[in-house]
């Protein structure tokens, strides 16, 4: 059996950019936090598992703002030592270190009335920290190994694959830094909290690893699909695309049959799950039994070691669901987020 490729559903909010793809709730909430801050000047602060497009947001809200006529800059943080990356932002002077042969702008110059994307902000170092923090603060800074002053307008859209809050209490990554870039922060869901837009995603890329190809893949095995579905997607979109695209190489005809797809998608080589799933109301009745049968006649932490087994795994739960973000899963479970803390290292749950 097979289905024709997917198309694209009507939706409440469309796609800021044609290239965003998916209706579901969660990327509705996302293009709505979109529209809005777009035609601000305020820092955004995007959060996201590698691979969820985090940079196809920046690009949307950069198009969709006031500056959409000046340039749009990324900075990958994470590619680049200390020195090179405070040289790559803020530019250098001759002679600043050794290579250094001339003058050089650097990002935040080059993005000068327009936004600068820095992604993976959390792999920055404190001394870049305070640097960046001036920039933000003050709209200025020198280059490296001058002492002249350079102003600049710049819009600055973050990014982070880590929690930065628990980044915060690991003295990694200043608070004051945090606050400055969490203005508005917009988190951007993994595919398998958005398994919904998997038929949309899968036909889009269909679509254009057949116009890059030449080829004619036009339909989907019912078990294939069903397998991209029900796969975890450690990777995220960016691991759904590399499958359609050597599905579509590979394939001999017009079909996308199970054979085309990663043997780690049907389960004889999945990776791990993150986050166990255990249901929560038998857990509690095999505890409350278990508990019931080895309690002796003078046990008084019959309900205390309950409570905490139950507890533990409930806790465990909600940061798999919520991607191990501490403050989502803090508002998740009604407490706030140092409770939260203190839990994850009194359960060695902390990693």
């Amino acid at each position: 059996m097979n289905s024709a490729v997917p198309t694209r559903s009507s939706g409440t909010l469309p796609p800021p950019l044609p290239e965003l793809i998916g209706q579901g709730a969660a990327m509705q909430e996302v293009y709505g936090f979109t529209n809005k801050v777009a035609r601000t000047n305020t820092s955004v602060l995007l959060l996201g598992e590698t691979g969820t497009g985090k940079e196809l947001i920046a690009r949307a809200i950069h198009r969709l703002s006031l500056r959409r006529n000046g340039p749009f800059v990324r900075v990958n943080c994470g590619a680049l030592s200390e020195n090179l990356l405070e040289s790559e932002l803020f530019g250098h002077v001759r002679g600043a270190f050794t290579g250094a042969v001339g003058n050089r702008a650097g990002r935040f110059e080059a993005a000068h009335s327009g936004s600068i994307f820095l992604d993976e902000i959390n792999s920055t170092t404190p001394k870049l920290q305070v640097k960046l923090l001036r920039v933000l603060q003050e709209r200025e800074f020198e280059r490296v190994g001058d002492t002249e002053t350079i102003r600049v307008d710049t819009r600055v859209i973050a990014a982070s694959n880590r929690d930065l809050l628990g980044e915060i209490e690991a003295e990694r990554f200043r608070e004051d830094l945090y606050y400055r870039l969490n203005v508005v922060p917009i988190y951007i869901p993994s595919l398998r909290q958005r398994r919904e837009d998997i038929p949309e995603l899968v036909g889009h890329f269909l679509n254009y690893y057949n116009d890059l190809n030449d080829r004619f893949v036009v339909h989907i095995h019912t078990d294939a699909m069903q397998a991209l579905q029900d796969y975890d997607w450690p990777g995220n979109v960016r691991e759904l695309q590399n499958y359609i695209e050597r599905a579509v190489v590979l394939a001999d005809g017009d079909e996308l049959t199970p054979e085309l797809l990663p043997p780690e998608l049907f389960g004889s080589e999945r990776p791990v799950r993150r986050g166990r799933r255990v249901d929560l109301e038998t857990l509690t009745q095999e505890v409350v039994q278990e508990g019931l049968a080895t309690a002796g006649a003078d046990d008084d932490n019959l309900h205390a070691r309950i409570v905490r087994r139950i507890e533990r795994e409930l806790i465990a739960q909600v940061m798999a669901h919520c991607d191990n973000v501490q403050i989502k899963a803090a508002n998740r479970l009604g407490i706030n987020r140092n409770t939260l803390h203190k839990k994850l290292k009194e359960y060695s749950l902390e990693k």
